[in-house]
């Protein structure tokens, strides 16, 4: 059965988070930077090889 109960690095109630705490994660941040390298090679083959 799952934990529901409140941790206490958990903020409080009144307390919102926003797009810059989601942005500070490190699995988001790895799989951006993945689809930047992909982005970022596709370009430069394209520029560079055809």
């Amino acid at each position: 059965m799952v934990d529901t109960t409140q941790s206490e690095s958990a903020p409080p109630q009144g307390e919102r988070r926003g797009c810059l705490f989601a942005l500070s994660q490190p699995p988001l941040m790895i799989f951006l930077a993945v689809i930047g390298c992909l982005l970022l090679m596709a370009s430069l083959h394209d520029l560079l090889l055809l």
